[in-house]
C-alpha cells in the first residue's frame, strides 16, 4: 500500500505533538498536585495552630471534659479524618476517635517519625517535615500534621502541673485530614488536561492537514499530474506558481521548464521543416536548372533568328521572360529556406499584377474561371522586390483557382491605395519581456500572425494567454475562464517577470500590464475582463498609415474554421495529395519580409477572400524599413 507523504507527515506531527502535550501535562499535572497538597499543608498546620491556641487555657488548668469535648467536636468538621492529643511519650490522650484514647504509638510509627531521630525528640521541626501522607485502611489518603505543643513558663511554673523546667515538649498535636475530596479534584483536572491535550492534538493535526493539503500536497500532486502530461507529450503544461515558498519556486521552474522543452521542440520541428524545404529546393534546382538554361538558351536563339517575325518574337519573350521567373521562382524557394531578404525597388503593383495574370491565364481559361479586375488609377510605387511579389500573386490566384475546381467560377482581384488608422492594422513583429524574453509563439497563430504570449495569474492559478498581435484588435485565446470584471496579474512565461505597468486603464481605470516592442515602444492592455482598452503612445501618434492593398477573392467552397490559423504553416495543405503545403508557407514569408500583412478571411461554401497589405516604406535612421506616415496628417 502507498504510503501519502500528507499522511504520514500528519502522524509524525500529531506523535510529536501527543508527546509535547503529554510531557507539559504531566508537568502541569504534577505542579498543580503539589501546589494543592502545599495548600492544604498550609491549611492544616493554620488548623493545628488554631485547635493548640484555642485549647491552650483548657490543657493549662487540666480541664480534661473539656479538652475531650472540643477533640470529639474539631473531629466531627467536614474534612478532617480525626484529632488527637498524646503526650511526650507516645500515650494518646484526647481523641475524636475515642476507641484509641490510652493506647500509646511507636515512636518509629507514622506520627511520631517526623519530630524523632534515634529516640530523640526535634524541639522545632519544619512544617514540611511535619506534614506526611498515607493511605487509611479503606484506601484512601489522609494528610497527617502534626504540632508539637512545647513546655513555656507558664507550664512549668503552675501549681497544677509537674512538668519540669527542662523537658522541651509536653505532647503532639496531630491532625489528619482526608484527602478524598482533593484526589477527586485532581483525577477530574486530570481527566480535563488529558481530554484538552487529546482536542489540541486533533486541532493542531487538522490544521496541519488544512495547511499541509493548500500548501504542500496539492502542489506536490500538481506537479506529478503536470510532470506525466509532459511525460504524455502536453509541453504546454502550466502550473499554479502564485506561491511565494520553494514549492512556488519549484512550480515557476518546472513552467519555465515546459516553456523551454515547448520552444525547443517547436524550434526543432520548424528546424525540420527548413531542412526539407532546404533538401527540396535544392533537388528542385539541381533537377530544374538544367533543363532551364536550355529552355533559356534555345529561346533565346530563336527570338535572334525570328526577330523579323513580330508575332513569334512577342511568343518567345514570354518564354524568355516565363523561363527566368522560374528560375527566380526556384532561387526564392532557397531564399525562404535561408530567410533571405527582398530586394526593394520602385514597384508598379498593377503591372504585377498584370505579369503575374498573364503567366496563369491558360491554366484559369482551362478550368473555366473569370477574372474580374478592379485595379486602382495612378497607383503609386511600393518599394519592394517585382519578382517575389509576382511570385505572391500567382501563389494566390493559382490557390484560388484550385479552391474553385473544374466547375467554373470567378476570381476578383483589387488593388487599392488605403490610409489605415495605426489601431486594429499595425502587426507587432517584436515583443520583449521586461527581461528580454521573446514572448512571441509561433506555434500559435491568430490572423495568421504568431500570437503574443503571456501567463494569467488570478489567485493560485495560471492561464496561458494568446494576445492578438494586431494592435488594437482583441481576438485573445485563453487557456481558461475569467469572470467577467475580475482583475488579473500578467507574467512572463519563460522567466515569470511581471508586465505590470506604471498607468492606468483609460477607460475603467484598474491596472494595465505591457510589453515592450523594439518598433513602438511600451504596449499596454487592461488587467479588467471585458475592458478591451489597449494603448501604445507612439502608435496612436504615428497617424495613418499610408499601404497599398492586393485582395484575391474567390466563389469557391471555403476554408473550415479550424484551418484559418494554419493555412500560412509549412507543409499544411487542404488539397490532399494534390499540394504540398508551401505555397501559403512562401507567400506568408515574402509578404512578412517586406513588412507587409496577409490576412484570409472565408466562410464555409462562401468562398474566400486573402487580403494583402504592403506599406509604402522609407528608410528609417537606423537603417530598418519603417511605415510612412499619410500625407494628410501625423508623425512619422
Amino acid at each position: 500500500m502507498k504510503l501519502r507523504i500528507g499522511v504520514l507527515t500528519v502522524l509524525g506531527v500529531a506523535a510529536v505533538t501527543a508527546g509535547s502535550i503529554g510531557m507539559m501535562s504531566g508537568l502541569v499535572l504534577k505542579a498543580h498536585r503539589d501546589a494543592q497538597i502545599a495548600q492544604l499543608t498550609q491549611g492544616a498546620d493554620q488548623l493545628s495552630e488554631t485547635i493548640v491556641s484555642s485549647t491552650f487555657w483548657d490543657m493549662l488548668e487540666n480541664h480534661r471534659p473539656a479538652l475531650h469535648r472540643e477533640m470529639i467536636t474539631i473531629g466531627k468538621q467536614k474534612g478532617i479524618e480525626k484529632v488527637r492529643l498524646f503526650n511526650r511519650t507516645g500515650k494518646i490522650m484526647f481523641s475524636s476517635a475515642e476507641d484509641e484514647i490510652g493506647h500509646v504509638l511507636d515512636k518509629k510509627a507514622e506520627a511520631c517519625i517526623a519530630c524523632h531521630t534515634a529516640d530523640q525528640p526535634i524541639t522545632r521541626p519544619p512544617t514540611k517535615a511535619r506534614a506526611r501522607i498515607y493511605r487509611a485502611p479503606d484506601g484512601h489518603r489522609v494528610l497527617g500534621m502534626i504540632r508539637p505543643i512545647h513546655n513555656e513558663t507558664r507550664c512549668w511554673n503552675s501549681a497544677c502541673h509537674a512538668h519540669s523546667r527542662e523537658e522541651t515538649v509536653l505532647g503532639v498535636l496531630d491532625v489528619n485530614l482526608s484527602l478524598t475530596d482533593t484526589d477527586a479534584r485532581i483525577a477530574d483536572d486530570q481527566r480535563r488536561m488529558i481530554w484538552l491535550a487529546v482536542l489540541i492534538v486533533a486541532a493542531i493535526s487538522i490544521v496541519l492537514l488544512w495547511f499541509g493539503e493548500r500548501l504542500v500536497l496539492r502542489p506536490v500532486r500538481e506537479l506529478i499530474a503536470g510532470t506525466r502530461r509532459v511525460a504524455d507529450g502536453d509541453l504546454h503544461t502550466m502550473l499554479p506558481a502564485a506561491s511565494s515558498t520553494e514549492l512556488g519556486d519549484l512550480a515557476r521552474a518546472f513552467n519555465e521548464m515546459t516553456s523551454k522543452l515547448s520552444d525547443a521542440q517547436r524550434q526543432l520541428t520548424q528546424a525540420d521543416k527548413l531542412a526539407s524545404v532546404g533538401r527540396l529546393a535544392a533537388g528542385v534546382a539541381h533537377e530544374i536548372n538544367n533543363p532551364l538554361t536550355g529552355v533559356l538558351t534555345y529561346a533565346s536563339f530563336l527570338q535572334k533568328r525570328l526577330s523579323d517575325r513580330p508575332e513569334v518574337k512577342e511568343d518567345l519573350e514570354v518564354i524568355v521572360r516565363e523561363t527566368k521567373r522560374c528560375r527566380d521562382i526556384v532561387r526564392g524557394l532557397l531564399d525562404f529556406s535561408r530567410q533571405s531578404p527582398p530586394q526593394h525597388k520602385p514597384t508598379d503593383l498593377n503591372e504585377i499584377v498584370r505579369r503575374a495574370v498573364a503567366v496563369v491565364m491558360n491554366q484559369l481559361m482551362l478550368r473555366r474561371v473569370a477574372l474580374d479586375f478592379r485595379l486602382a488609377d495612378a497607383l503609386e510605387p511600393v518599394p519592394a522586390d517585382g519578382n517575389q511579389i509576382q511570385q505572391v500573386v500567382v501563389n494566390l490566384v493559382m490557390n484560388a483557382a484550385d479552391a474553385i475546381g473544374d466547375g467554373g467560377g470567378t476570381i476578383a482581384v483589387r488593388t487599392a491605395a488605403v490610409e489605415l488608422p495605426a489601431r486594429g492594422n499595425s502587426l507587432v513583429r517584436v515583443a520583449r519581456c521586461p527581461h528580454g524574453c521573446d514572448l512571441l509563439d509561433p506555434a500559435v497563430r491568430i490572423g495568421a500572425h504568431p500570437a503574443i504570449k503571456v501567463i494569467r495569474r488570478t489567485g493560485d492559478r495560471d492561464d496561458v494567454v494568446h494576445l492578438d498581435p494586431v494592435y488594437g484588435r482583441g481576438n485573445h485565446h485563453a487557456s481558461g475562464p475569467l469572470e467577467r470584471d475580475r482583475l488579473a496579474t500578467y507574467a512572463c512565461p519563460r522567466c515569470r517577470a511581471k508586465l505590470d505597468a506604471p498607468s492606468r486603464c483609460g477607460d475603467c481605470g484598474a491596472p494595465t500590464f505591457a510589453v515592450q516592442s523594439p518598433e513602438w515602444g511600451r504596449i499596454e492592455w487592461c488587467t479588467r475582463k471585458g475592458c478591451h482598452w489597449t494603448h501604445c503612445a507612439s502608435l496612436d501618434a504615428a497617424g495613418p498609415l499610408r499601404m497599398v492593398e492586393l485582395e484575391v477573392r474567390d466563389s469557391g467552397k471555403g476554408i473550415a474554421p479550424e484551418d484559418l490559423d494554419h493555412l500560412f504553416e509549412p507543409f499544411f495543405t487542404t488539397k490532399g495529395n494534390r499540394g504540398l503545403g508551401l505555397g501559403l508557407a512562401v507567400t506568408y514569408g515574402i509578404v512578412e519580409r517586406h513588412g507587409g500583412t496577409i490576412v484570409v478571411s472565408s466562410e464555409p461554401g462562401q468562398g474566400a477572400t486573402f487580403l494583402v497589405r504592403l506599406p509604402l516604406q522609407r528608410e528609417g535612421h537606423d537603417g530598418a524599413i519603417v511605415a510612412a506616415p499619410a500625407r494628410t496628417g501625423g508623425a512619422a
